[in-house]
């Protein structure tokens, strides 16, 4: 535990560099991961709006095309190009998977809140935090370089699988693009270790007096599992990167074997693509859960305090969180099913796969309860949360039909899946992104966000969202495969083409919406109205702080804690929040 120590918040004046750049404050480093991800994020969307408009409408010109791709993507017939249609879809993916939801969500939250509601000065090492956005940022940058390369980036799906990602001969993207892939994907991995091991060691040992771990709350124990997730499961990425990367370069065949390229046979032989597959697929589920994890969180922690009651079950939250994280490492198997495995270990994964739909349902049904007849308000942070609650249940209930192997087996690589984990991941993951950054941005910048804006935000992006994926289940059902790039070549697809227009028109709606968070969050940092120390009338110690605090978060002495961060409504107090920093009363017991 941290000592009791008097320390002023106030260092030494900082130069532009040391204190925008190169910063060493972790609000700071949280503010630098959250803007890079917001400016991936609008690569990334705009990319999907790209090629739906070339799935609704594959023998069309877009000036869009053009404009936001330039010629090198297009075909002398002014159509894009079935092997770049299939690299925009790839780094879109990536961008969202990893860039996005992982490094924005982990990164901005982690950072924010982890000193600030354990009751610390900072981050156990300010310098490994710098260094984690540093690697994130550049990771970045080879990510959005490798779209401008001659070639094009990397073609063959956010998964890479072998052996169409080593083989240049099979696809362009398999070249230059793909080399800078691995390399991005290498920095970016190294990023994420050097931020999770920060979070790990500063929630075990950072925290102030009285801040048992049965009273941290519900988001630090998401974001401290999130850790232990990627700690243990992205360095097996690594691995499987590697020996890509020497199949590709140095003649290796780890995962190469029998391949025929026009006619003739490569010198490659006894690998197999499989192995990379549970390589990656190790890293690919735990990385669901490195998504989902900071959201349910954040979502704990908005619900509660703006439902004004006691988060429902605190101690079966935290089971399910623990739970959810250890599962996570057994389940890898049911994206595999169609590799020939033999059908006792599948009966395994199902076994383990249907398994872990317990805790998340434990989650899904405390965020009920927490809400039922609760005072509740609807600020914007509410409804992404509640929204996060819907698709997390819509979602799931997908996934427990994608859990049978004999159920998964006729929809696996159709939109079926596709439109499955956009749900439960995608959307999820984005609600509660956004709900945390409409509930902290006071914390962050000292300024509210506009409500209105931010409830047209929330129709918008729930309708645009559902609108994409909730049809796209019936795509998949038909039959579409995912990744095509067009389906007109198959009659028994014609029926569901107008159905991919209308998924595209939303997903068109669904971008455009986000322009109005854009300008709510950049208009709110310099005009919008000044917030007081602790607007939403919560407990936890982030809202202790000064509206503005320095670098060391409190002026004076640390807070020490008292209660557990979910005193909403307490009949034994006034008002209806009690800070955790408040002593008991006399015969009051704590939680």
């Amino acid at each position: 535990m941290a000592e009791h120590t008097h320390e002023e918040g106030h260092h030494h004046h900082e130069s532009f560099i040391t204190k925008y750049l190169f910063s060493q404050d972790h609000k700071m480093i949280s503010k630098q991961f959250l803007l890079t991800a917001m400016l991936m994020g609008v690569v990334a969307v705009i990319l999907s709006v790209l090629f739906r408009l070339q799935i609704a409408w594959p023998n069309e010109e877009f000036e869009a095309m053009k404009f936001f791709l330039g010629d090198s993507y297009l075909g002398t017939d002014g159509l894009l190009k079935p092997d770049r249609y299939l690299a925009i879809v790839t780094i879109h993916g990536t961008i969202m998977v990893f860039f996005v939801l992982t490094g924005g969500l982990s990164g901005t939250f982690s950072n924010l809140l982890i000193p600030l509601q354990v009751g610390a000065r900072d981050m156990a090492s300010g310098f490994l935090n710098m260094l984690s956005f540093w690697f994130f940022a550049l990771s970045s940058s080879i990510m959005l370089f490798s779209l401008v390369i001659e070639n094009g980036p990397a073609a063959s799906g956010w998964t890479v699988y072998p052996p169409l990602s080593i083989l240049e001969q099979a696809i362009p993207g398999s070249g230059l693009g793909m080399t800078l892939w691995l390399l991005s994907m290498t920095l970016f991995i190294a990023s994420s270790l050097l931020g999770a091991l920060n979070y790990i060691v500063t929630i075990i040992n950072l925290r102030t007096i009285g801040m048992k771990m049965t009273r941290l709350p519900l988001t630090m124990w998401a974001f401290f599992v999130t850790a232990i997730l990627g700690v243990l499961s992205f360095p097996v990425l690594v691995s499987a990167v590697l020996l890509l990367l020497m199949d590709k370069t140095f003649g290796t065949s780890f995962y190469l074997s029998d391949i025929f390229i026009g006619g003739e046979a490569l010198d490659a032989s006894g690998g197999s693509p499989i192995l990379y597959q549970h390589l990656f697929w190790f890293l690919g589920h735990p990385e669901v859960y490195i998504v989902l994890l900071p959201a349910l969180g954040i979502t704990s922690e908005i619900v509660s305090t703006n439902s004004r009651k006691p988060i429902f079950g605190y101690r079966a939250m935290i089971g399910s969180i623990l739970a959810i994280g250890f599962l996570s490492f057994i389940v890898w198997g049911h994206h595999m099913f169609i590799t020939g495995m033999n059908p006792f270990i599948g009966g395994i994964f199902v076994f383990t796969t249907l398994l872990i739909a317990i805790p998340s349902a434990v989650k899904a049904f405390n965020y009920i309860t927490t809400l039922w007849r609760g005072n509740i308000r609807y600020t914007p942070a509410m409804l992404f949360s509640i929204g996060l609650v819907s698709t997390f249940i819509t979602g799931g209930l997908t996934g427990i039909i994608l859990a049978d192997a004999t159920l998964d087996i006729p929809v696996h690589d159709t939109y079926f899946v596709v439109a499955h984990f956009h749900i439960v991941m995608g959307l999820s993951a984005i609600f509660g992104m956004f709900a945390g950054v409409y509930h902290w941005f006071p914390k962050m910048y000292g300024k509210m966000m506009n409500k209105k804006l931010g409830y047209a935000h929330f129709w918008a992006t729930l309708i645009g969202g559902y609108g994409v994926f909730f049809p796209m289940h019936f795509v998949g059902l038909a039959g579409a495969p995912r990744r095509y790039y067009s389906n007109t070549e198959f009659a028994f697809l014609d029926h569901v083409q107008d159905l991919n227009e209308v998924i595209t028109i939303f997903a068109i709606i669904g971008g455009l919406a986000q322009l109005i968070f854009f300008f709510n969050f950049f208009y709110s940092i310099y005009a919008g109205r000044k917030t007081t120390q602790n607007p939403w009338k919560s407990n936890t110690l982030e809202w202790t702080t000064p509206v503005n605090p320095g670098h060391g978060n409190w002026p004076g002495d640390l807070p020490i804690v008292h209660r557990w961060p979910y005193d909403y409504s307490n009949p034994d107090h006034e008002e209806d929040f009690v800070p955790q920093n408040v002593p008991l009363k006399e015969g009051e017991v704590a939680h």
